[in-house]
Parts: C-alpha cells; sequence; structure tokens
C-alpha cells in the first residue's frame, strides 16, 4: 500500500503553531548542545595554553557561561519533553476519535468478517504507537540532524582529512540500515497482527467465561491462549532478532569510526598536523555525530512501529462502508408502516448461494405478520433489509412505497424497533439503558415506558431502582428481566415498525407470559413483523408467513394454514409432540 503522506501530515494542523514551537525549542537545545565543546576546546586550546594569571577570571566566565546555557538547554528540553508528549497524546486522541466514528458507519458486513480484538488493537496499541512517532519523530531526527550538520561542519575546520577518513564510513551505514529496516517493518507488521490475534483470543474467552466456566473447560481456553500468545512470541522473537543484528551492526561501525579517529589523530598529533586540545574536541564532536546512529536502532524501530500503525489505521479508515446515504436521501415524517418486497434477491457474499431469490411479500400498515420455518430458511435475514442491515441483491424493499435505498439511514432506523432474542445491555445504570431508546427522554418518560413493559415493578425491587447498576451485559439480572427492559428501550424509541426476532423463546413459561403481555401491548397500532420459534405464541397472528430454502411456501391465518395440511401444520404438529 502506497503511504498516503498527505494525510499523515494533516493530523499536525490544529497543532501547528505549538508543535513548530517545539520544533524550534529542539532546534535550540541542539545547537546549545554544539557549543559545550566549543568552550572545552577554548579552555584547553587557549586560555590554559596562554597567561595563566588571567586563565582563572576566564575559566569562571566561560563556567557561567555554561552554566547559563545549561538553563536554557535544560529550559528548552523541558518544553520540547512536556509539550511534544501532549501534542502526540492530542493528536492520538483525534485519531482515535475518527476511528471510531468511521467504526461506527461500517455494514454488519464488515463486522462479520472481523474479530473484536483486531480492531481494539488497531484503536489502542496502534495509535499509541502513532502517537510516539507523531511527536518523537520530527524532533528526534531534528534534534540529531543539527548535532549531526553542526558537528561536521566543525570538525571539518579543525581537521578535514580526518572529517572525511570518518564520513567514508556513512554510506555503508546507511545501505546496512536500510536493509534492516525493512526486515523490522515487516517484523513489527506481523507483531501488531499476532498481539491483534492475543486481544482477539482473550475478548472471546472472557466474553463467553460463563460458558467456559459450565464445561470446565478453562484448560481449553488456556491452550487456546497460549498458542495465539507463543504465535506472538514467536514473532517477537524474529523482530528482536533483526534489531540485534541492526544494533550491533551499528555498534561495530561505531567502534571502526572511534579506532580510525584515534589512529589517525594521533599519527596528526606525531606528524604536528594537530594539536592534543583539537584530538580532544574532536572526539567529543565524534560523540554528536555517533549519538544520531547509535540512536538509529530506536528511532528506526519508532519510525517503523508508527509508520506501520498509522497503515493499519489507514486500512480501516479508507473502507467506504458498503451501506450509505445517497445524496438526496428522503427523511421520514409520518410513517403509515407499509412493508413490501419486491422480487428481492440476496446473498450475504457473491460466492455463497443465494438466501432469497426473487421473493415478493407485503405488508399492510399496523399488520401483525409472524414469520416461520426452519432454521436458516432466511427470517431474520429478512427482517435486517428492512433497515438496511444488509442490501439487496436485486429488487427492492419498500417502505410506503418508498425504497429503503433512497431513505435516510438514521430516519429509516428510527422507524424501526426490534426486540432481539440475544439482549445487548450495555454496562451503567437501568436508567441509562432505557434511555438508549430515546437520548433525549426525560426520567418521567423513561418511568412510563418501563411501566408499558411491565419492568417498573421489578426496578423498583433492584438496590438502587433506576439508578442500580446492572454490570456488563446485564449480567445481575434475569434472562426475562433483561428482555423487560429492552421492550422498555423499544417502548420509549416509539416506533412506526416493529420486528421482534425470537423474543420469547430463550424465557420460561412464567417469564414468557409476561414478556407476551409486554410485547402485544407494544405491537398494538404498529407494524408488527414476529419471528417465532414457538409457534403456540402466535396463534393470534393476523398473517402467518411460512418461509423454507424456497422461499415463502404458504401464508393465512393459524387455523386456515392447519386446514390447508402443509408445511405449517408438519411444524405445529412436530412441534406439539416435542412439548407433549
Amino acid at each position: 500500500m502506497r503511504f498516503p503522506i498527505k494525510k499523515f501530515f494533516s493530523y499536525y494542523k490544529p497543532y501547528l503553531r505549538s508543535f513548530l514551537t517545539v520544533l524550534t525549542c529542539a532546534f535550540i537545545m541542539s545547537t546549545v548542545a554544539l557549543v559545550f565543546p566549543l568552550l572545552v576546546r577554548h579552555i584547553t586550546k587557549d586560555v590554559l595554553d596562554g597567561d595563566l594569571s588571567t586563565a582563572l577570571s576566564e575559566v569562571y566566565w566561560i563556567g557561567g557561561l555554561m552554566l547559563f546555557l545549561t538553563v536554557i538547554q535544560s529550559l528548552t528540553n523541558h518544553f520540547v519533553d512536556y509539550k511534544g508528549h501532549e501534542i502526540g497524546a492530542r493528536m492520538e486522541s483525534d485519531m482515535r476519535s475518527e476511528l471510531f466514528a468511521h467504526m461506527q458507519k461500517l455494514s454488519f458486513s464488515f463486522y462479520d468478517k472481523e474479530k473484536t480484538g483486531q480492531l481494539m488493537s488497531r484503536i489502542t496499541n496502534d495509535l499509541l504507537l502513532v502517537s510516539e512517532l507523531y511527536h518523537h519523530g520530527p524532533e528526534d531526527y531534528l534534534k540529531y540532524l543539527v548535532r549531526f550538520i553542526g558537528a561536521f561542519v566543525i570538525l571539518l575546520f579543525i581537521n578535514a582529512p580526518l572529517t572525511i577518513a570518518v564520513f567514508c564510513f556513512l554510506p555503508f551505514l546507511g545501505v546496512f540500515a536500510l536493509y534492516f529496516n525493512k526486515m523490522l517493518n515487516k517484523a513489527l507488521r506481523r507483531n501488531k497482527e499476532r498481539i491483534g490475534d492475543v486481544n482477539a483470543q482473550v475478548e472471546d474467552s472472557l466474553a463467553g467465561i460463563r460458558v467456559v466456566k459450565s464445561f470446565a473447560n478453562g484448560h481449553v481456553e488456556i491452550e487456546k491462549f497460549n498458542r495465539e500468545n507463543d504465535r506472538f512470541l514467536d514473532s517477537r522473537k524474529k523482530t528482536y532478532k533483526a534489531e540485534a543484528y541492526f544494533f550491533n551492526g551499528v555498534e561495530t561501525f561505531i567502534q571502526l569510526i572511534t579506532i580510525t579517529v584515534i589512529i589517525f589523530g594521533s599519527a596528526s598529533i606525531v606528524n604536528n598536523t594537530l594539536d592534543l586540545a583539537d584530538l580532544i574536541t574532536f572526539l567529543l564532536y565524534i560523540s554528536f555525530m555517533i549519538e544520531p546512529i547509535q540512536r538509529l536502532t530506536h528511532m528506526s524501530t519508532q519510525f517503523q512501529e508508527g509508520i506501520t500503525g498509522f497503515q493499519r489505521f489507514i486500512e480501516i479508515m479508507n473502507l467506504k462502508p458498503s451501506i450509505e446515504n445517497k445524496p438526496n436521501a428522503v427523511t421520514l415524517t409520518e410513517v403509515q408502516g407499509k412493508i413490501e418486497f419486491k422480487q428481492v434477491s440476496f446473498s450475504y457474499e457473491d460466492n455463497l448461494d443465494n438466501v432469497f431469490v426473487n421473493m415478493s411479500l407485503q405488508v399492510q400498515p399496523g399488520e401483525y405478520v409472524a414469520l416461520v420455518g426452519p432454521s436458516g430458511a432466511g427470517k431474520t435475514t429478512l427482517c435486517s433489509l428492512i433497515p438496511r442491515f444488509y442490501e439487496v441483491n436485486d429488487g427492492e424493499v419498500l417502505l410506503d412505497g418508498i425504497n429503503v435505498r433512497d431513505i435516510d439511514l438514521q430516519s429509516l432506523r428510527n422507524s424501526i424497533g426490534i426486540v432481539q432474542q440475544d439482549v445487548y445491555l450495555f454496562g451503567g445504570t437501568v436508567m441509562e439503558n432505557i434511555r438508549y431508546g430515546n437520548p433525549t427522554a426525560s426520567e418521567e418518560e423513561i418511568i412510563a415506558a418501563a411501566k408499558h413493559a411491565n419492568a417498573h415493578d421489578f426496578i423498583m425491587s433492584l438496590p438502587n431502582g433506576y439508578r442500580t447498576e446492572i454490570g456488563q451485559r446485564g449480567v445481575k439480572l434475569s434472562g426475562g428481566q433483561k428482555q423487560r427492559l429492552s421492550i422498555a428501550r423499544v417502548f420509549l424509541k416509539n416506533p412506526p415498525v416493529l420486528i421482534l426476532d425470537e423474543a420469547t423463546s430463550a424465557l420460561d413459561n412464567e417469564s414468557e407470559s409476561i414478556i407476551k403481555k409486554s410485547l402485544d401491548s407494544l405491537a398494538k397500532g404498529r407494524t408488527t413483523l414476529v419471528i417465532a420459534h414457538r409457534l403456540s405464541t402466535i396463534r393470534n397472528a393476523q398473517r402467518i408467513i411460512v418461509l423454507t430454502e424456497d422461499g415463502i411456501v404458504e401464508q393465512g391465518t393459524h387455523d386456515a394454514l392447519l386446514t390447508r395440511d402443509g408445511a405449517y401444520a408438519n411444524l405445529y404438529s412436530k412441534q406439539f409432540e416435542l412439548h407433549v
């Protein structure tokens, strides 16, 4: 993937003034550092070699100047360290917010294929490394470039032949560094993928901890985790191997440079072309040339980690949501609730079989329709096409005669309430979870919604009523209580179209009876599609649609379908036999 340089630097824009101040301070700090060896050279070569009667006062004056420069260096270093990190953290925060907001726009088809742990790794680990590059990258490269160029120029004035001899090593060092940079880039990218796999395994195991413990399969999860952890360890070992080659290679070059300076410098002193003070100064400045090379390993690792992190960030940011608003999308006002499927064909992916082929269906405003059929027939999929969780391959899905593709997504989904079998509650209080149905609702409206859902009494019996913390995914509540909160959430949303996706199939008979009353109350005056597992719960539906792999095979009332003695009667008799 071609690296998007313009996009990378665009994140500096909001903080450009502060960042330029940081770079200015880094420049001053590096320039000041270059002055110290010159002052040492002046003392050793001029002051101590001259009139010693006045030497002491001059040494004190130079010492005072050194202290002043130390204060300047300390202040600029403090500003660079604090403000630079703050800017990096702000940029990281901006990118994390942008990435999370973008992920909210991505369609179900994206999340069907991606692991949560991998996405978490991109939002956390990757962007932390990018922020380090944003802060330290330009600052370190400027700082060490100033020191390198400044030292090189000064050394040329001290002894040009010796400086050129040292410089001859640098092209070889550059080629060596480029080669191992590529190796490090591959290794660090593999590290990020492996730690993402570790995160995914941890997230999967901890999210299902109750299932793990109920099957006493802790050892299985440990084995799975250790497998991913060992793969990560293996990738880290390869990274450290590349770093070891790189670091030791650089150290070897540095030793060769130092040996060259000592041998040729000593020879120059013997030949009277260099004095001892200049050799000492030369060695001091060589450290300024060598320090950037010594730091090259860390800087290269940081650079590569930041670049690969940014590339992974851009990979997600470049993904276009498969379902988006059209430029002139229609905003719904008064929704009647008529739903129509016209010659709809759909498959989850191009290489998979069609779930529907040329299927047509009409649901009238306010009609209560039940969808029944064997697992895998496409009942949930059919309902997912109405709010555009997935896009049809062919045909049209209409709401009040308008193609859902032409309707603003926010407006469309605000018009549809969904109660699912697998209730998801967020960490927080009861009130916060019900308010999710309408973030602007008042406490009175929330309590009224809870009463409609037959949830008020059990809520008031909780330790802190509506302000009781329910734990992640509502672990402190029973299945029936969680379901009633989800129904209260939809009551608060007050949508004209309602989809009930096997909302009572996982409940006991007593809970089912309470939930059934709540759902019947919720369905009044709304177009309602019920995906039914227990056929006894939908006897009173105005219309029952039987869906199989061949599409819609039957539809009618409960009694009419039983009389027909077809697919529905067969399903009903089988279920009756199971419950007898």
